[in-house]
């Protein structure tokens, strides 16, 4: 069998040619799950980067990204396959026009591939290129589709009653993504190699800056790391995302921001933060711990 890396180096220099910087432990999971042919499954709080870990190994092994969003309702008609039914009937229609056919004639006809909608498990399954699949916050979905999930990452198969078995041209590359809003089956985690994505430390969180913010100064992006480091440390709804972090950066760079002062911080605040809670306990802190931006004004002087 073709492996997609020659080695965990190779992952994490691979990604960081599209931007996502890895760690070794994150790079040595995705080589394993390559080689060993196991889906990740990748926990943490939100934003922490667990979907853009997937479409990044995607990009940066130029396979497919096929992606499921998971929601509570998804069945098994929109998760693996469904028939066209209104093509079906129309068959149907044209076949009995145009003569007597038995019926098991028009089973035959009409339950071919022709009439089938793949949705993405069969889709990533049944394609002859290589295939990233994503399985977006698999914890939203009942334990009726968990099971699902598990019988098909188990064989790589999918069973169709008018159809039989039909088994991978080749094994997808699988990441399944998790928020924690409810514990997954033990039979799931067992199937699965687990990665757990926290949000990055002070000094990555200033890498991921300066790499995705155009323009930004190196000032102002360890800045932008501490004092989010340091909201994250107070107990609110929602602590901001990596994507937030980046949000906030990109607008102070826009506003011509070079060194952030109390004043910026409670001004744009609410790029970080989304409830009125969090927001007013932020600037709370930022008022009884104003010494944080006073900080790194010298070393902005010194640039």
């Amino acid at each position: 069998m073709t492996h997609r890396f020659e080695s965990i180096d190779a992952v994490r220099e691979g990604l960081g040619e599209v931007d996502y910087l890895a760690d070794d432990s994150t790079s040595g999971i995705v080589y394993l799950a390559d080689r060993l042919e196991k889906p990740v499954l990748v926990e943490g709080p939100a934003g922490t980067g667990k979907t853009q870990l997937a479409k990044s190994v995607a990009e940066m092994s130029g396979a497919r990204l096929i992606r499921l969003q998971c929601y509570e309702g998804l069945d098994e008609s929109k998760a693996l396959y469904e028939w066209n039914y209104k093509k079906q009937l129309l068959r149907i229609q044209v076949e009995t026009n145009e003569g007597d056919p038995s019926w098991a004639d028009i089973q035959d006809d009409i339950f071919s591939d022709e009439f089938l909608l793949p949705r993405p498990l069969l889709e990533a399954i049944t394609a002859d290129d290589p295939v990233v699949l994503l399985i977006d916050e698999v914890d939203r979905v009942e334990l009726e589709t968990e099971a699902l999930l598990l019988e098909i990452l188990s064989d790589y198969q999918v069973s169709i009653p008018e159809l039989g078995t039909m088994e991978a041209r080749q094994i997808p590359l699988v990441f399944l993504t998790s928020n924690n809003t409810r514990e997954l089956s033990e039979a799931l985690k067992r199937r699965c190699l687990f990665l757990h994505l926290d949000y990055p430390s002070m000094e990555r969180e200033k890498e991921i800056v300066l790499t995705k913010v155009p323009d930004i100064s190196q000032n102002l992006a360890d800045q932008v790391a501490r004092i989010v480091r340091s909201i994250r440390q107070l107990e609110l709804k929602k602590h901001p995302s990596v994507s937030e972090t980046l949000d906030w950066a990109r607008t102070l760079v826009l506003l011509g921001i070079g060194t952030i002062e109390e004043r910026h911080a409670v001004e744009t605040v609410h790029i970080l933060l989304k409830y009125r809670s969090d927001i007013e306990k932020a600037i709370k802190d930022f008022t009884a711990n104003s010494s944080q931006f006073e900080a790194t004004q010298p070393a902005s002087a010194a640039g």
